[in-house]
């Protein structure tokens, strides 16, 4: 299987997430899975690339071709053993083909761009344009605020409750593994279900 992480660039962020990163790439190999991303060397991208590649995982990084004369987060750096290295002319076109090379999502801590991946990746399930995993990683609590606030969506009823069941969040790396093993893909339109907190 192949499985797409997104997530931060930075490498000033605590070393408890880089570990963790760390052991969700060495895991991803362990069990057989190849690792789509963002090509970085640095930060949680880095992390991932650099757990996988320990356990002679396969790593595909895609990268927007200006990343090589622009600073690529905070290190300006592509990590220099992905298995293959996809060029794109643009972030739009980066964002699809990893989007259409995966089988599942994993979404670890990140800033701005990482939020972007997982929405658009949410709506696009919400507009059944795919029905693959999506898993948030929330690790030390970083998602709480973020799945709060999905929370507080539903209840103003600016968004479904039927959403909620289209990602799940894990708090360690085997509850996200095992997730995305063992996920079946149904057909959930959530523009026809009824809220599920009212028990229909």
């Amino acid at each position: 299987m192949e499985i797409c992480v997104f997530g931060a660039s930075s490498s000033t962020i605590d070393k408890t997430y880089i570990d963790k990163v760390e052991e969700l790439g060495q895991k991803m190999a362990g069990r057989g899975h190849g690792l789509i991303y963002g090509a970085g060397a640095s930060g949680l991208m880095g992390a991932a690339a650099r757990g996988a590649y320990e356990k002679q995982g396969k790593i595909v990084g895609v990268v927007p071709d200006f990343f090589e004369t622009e600073d690529m987060g905070v290190d300006g750096k592509i990590f220099d053993k992905c298995t293959e290295l996809i060029k794109t002319d643009s972030m739009r076109e980066r964002k699809r083909i990893m989007e259409d090379m995966a089988d599942a999502f994993i979404v670890v801590p990140g800033g701005i761009g990482t939020f972007e991946e997982f929405f658009e990746v949410f709506t696009l399930k919400q507009l059944e344009r795919h029905n693959k995993a999506i898993v948030i990683l929330n690790i030390n609590g970083y998602y709480d605020a973020m799945i709060k606030m999905l929370d507080t969506a539903v209840e103003h009823k600016f968004l479904r409750s039927a959403c909620r069941q289209l990602y799940e969040v894990c708090f360690d790396v085997d509850a996200a593994l095992d997730y995305i093993e063992n996920y079946k893909a149904q057909k959930i339109n959530v523009f026809e279900m009824k809220n599920i907190e009212n028990g229909n």
